[in-house]
């Protein structure tokens, strides 16, 4: 019976020492697989870090009744990130995993993890443990590959708020009119006509322009006509007696109202039209009469006009209603006054807006805001337009985008929230993209973007921004078009398009951002040239130190690491 046991444990273990031997054998000759990732150095895109691995196993390795269990993990400073893990098993393994052959075979892993900035400097190491039976052997870690590279995160989140333009002139033209009727074949002036309302206006109006500060005049016009029956001669010399009649009554107000510009040389314009055939046409679309179509049709059919005359006076019921009713308002003279409104100047202005704000309008105030840089200032002349006025849009959407410029960016998406709700408009919806996009709601900022009806420059740049956080680098291309930017360089930078990069970043001020310069040190690692790289990079840092730091990790600059002239700029 002992000798049974004695056997019953050598067996044991030679079949443990079998298991460990084999496991062990895997782990020694695991140099032998053979592994594919892409990419080979690892990029982030869209928020995360994706990798695809291809693994082969040669003839003799994979043990039959073995199973390794394989875990891809990032490993950087400070911890690490594992990756899904992948079960393969021998041929002679009885279970669900991916099964290799004795004689070899290979596999197919993919798999992605959110990306963190730790990651910028990292690697991608390969962990196995290998099980056959109750043993468990843990191979050695195998460098896969490096990361990561990060260049889309180097977008740049800069908001292009837009203004509502204030509706402001300092000089309004405008003008006054009266209408003085004649009777048939007359150019006397008679005095029921001087006692017309429209008269009697105008002469108080003569009054008050040359009496009042902020109302000067430009001319006044005289407009003679006669009306488009009888003979055009007789006609032509009617409207010129109708226009002499007119201008003495003009003079006369005109030194009543002791006007100073009337001695002016062409302030009384006159002018005459012998047949008022544009006045008929009008006066007949407005009429009533039955027959008005089939003589606006003579209108239309013929240019001559006594031909006109005479077609219109075959339709003999509807001329009597014409005789009465059209050609009476034809025989005229129109006198027009043409002055200019003067508002208040911008010193006048930026003094009423603290001092006497209810002396100003809306168009003033708003136009009071664009007289100042102090943005607290702009402010509480935007926050008084609006209590002055609780429905204007452009007040509230003014006082977001200086909000915005103030980098108060929750405030800024309230008010361009108030202002949305007294008006649906896409400038403002442009607006509230970028606060939602400053604010990390970027599907949100997504929706206003499109829902602009006519999207410009500014709707477009935070689409493209939003692309390439999304990792969709054409499309970025795209909406950033070929106006020189940095995001749109860093665009085709993602892109793959390094000579598009670099013509468009040398187009660009790089003194206005340390951004511009180390994007264009990127271009440059990417096309090998290195005095373009180099110099950019020293630029930058120059320009702000704390991109040593940064460009130490970036593996955009990895076959420079070891490079004297890049250590010098980064040390």
């Amino acid at each position: 019976m002992k000798k049974i046991k004695t056997l019953t444990s050598i067996i044991l273990a030679v079949v443990v020492l079998s298991s460990c031997n084999s496991l062990d054998k895997m782990s020694k000759n695991h140099g032998d697989v053979s592994y594919k990732v892409v990419p080979e150095v690892l990029e982030e895109q869209g928020g995360e870090v994706a990798l695809s691995i291809t693994g082969t196993f040669p003839e003799k390795y994979f043990v039959k009744k073995a199973v390794i269990e394989a875990t891809p993990v990032l490993v950087y400073e400070g911890g690490e990130t594992a990756y899904k893990s992948v079960v393969l098993q021998g041929e002679s393994v009885e279970d669900n995993n991916k099964s290799i052959s004795y004689d070899g075979g290979n596999f197919n892993y993919s798999d992605v993890v959110s990306f963190t900035e730790e990651m910028r400097k990292s690697e991608l190491m390969l962990r196995i443990t290998g099980t056959m039976k109750n043993k468990t052997v843990s191979f050695d870690d195998i460098k896969l590959a490096d990361g990561v590279i990060a260049t889309s995160t180097y977008v740049l989140k800069k908001s292009e708020p837009i203004l509502m333009k204030d509706k402001f002139q300092r000089i309004v033209p405008d003008s006054k009119m009266a209408e003085i009727l004649y009777l048939i074949n007359r150019a006397n002036i008679r005095g029921s006509e001087l006692k017309a309302e429209d008269i009697q206006m105008l002469k108080k109006c003569l009054k008050k322009i040359e009496a009042a500060n902020n109302l000067e005049f430009i001319n006044t016009v005289i407009s003679s006509y006669a009306s488009p029956d009888g003979e055009y001669d007789f006609n032509e010399k009617l409207s010129q007696k109708r226009a002499v009649s007119a201008e003495r009554f003009l003079d006369r107000e005109l030194k009543r109202a002791k006007v100073e510009d009337a001695q002016k040389e062409g302030f009384v314009k006159s002018e005459t039209t012998a047949e008022d055939w544009d006045g008929f046409k009008e006066l007949m679309e407005k009429s009533t009469i039955e027959d008005k179509e089939l003589i606006l049709r003579v209108l239309s059919m013929y240019s001559d006009p006594a031909v006109r005359e005479k077609e219109i006076k075959n339709i003999s019921a509807a001329y009597k209603e014409i005789a009465e009713e059209v050609l009476p308002l034809l025989r005229r003279s129109k006198i027009t006054v043409n002055i200019n409104k003067i508002g208040f100047s911008d010193e006048e202005i930026k003094d009423y807006v603290f001092s006497k704000p209810d002396t100003l309008g809306l168009e003033e105030l708003l136009y009071a805001a664009t007289l100042t840089d102090d943005k607290n200032k702009q402010l509480k002349i935007y926050t008084l337009a609006l209590e002055k006025f609780p429905k204007c849009v452009r007040a509230a959407n003014n006082i977001g985008y200086v909000y915005m410029e103030q980098g108060e960016i929750d405030k800024a998406k309230a008010a361009f929230e108030k202002a949305q709700g007294l008006y649906d408009n896409d400038v403002v919806k442009s607006n509230l993209g970028y606060a939602c996009l400053l604010t990390g709601e970027k599907d949100k900022a997504k929706d206003y973007f499109t829902s602009v009806g006519k999207p410009g420059e500014e709707v477009n740049n935070g689409l493209g921004i939003i692309s390439i956080i999304d990792g969709n680098y054409p499309e970025a291309v795209n909406y950033f078009g070929t106006k020189p930017s940095y995001n749109g360089a860093l665009a085709r930078v993602l892109n793959n398009d390094f000579e598009g990069a670099k013509a468009m970043l040398d187009n660009l001020d790089a003194g206005s951002s340390p951004w511009v310069y180390y994007l264009k040190a990127i271009v440059g690692a990417n096309m090998e040239d290195d005095t373009y790289m180099t110099s950019n990079l020293k630029s930058a840092v120059q320009a702000d130190p704390k991109m040593k730091d940064l460009a130490k990790k970036d593996l955009e600059f990895r076959t420079y690491f070891e490079n004297e002239t890049f250590k010098s700029i980064v040390q």
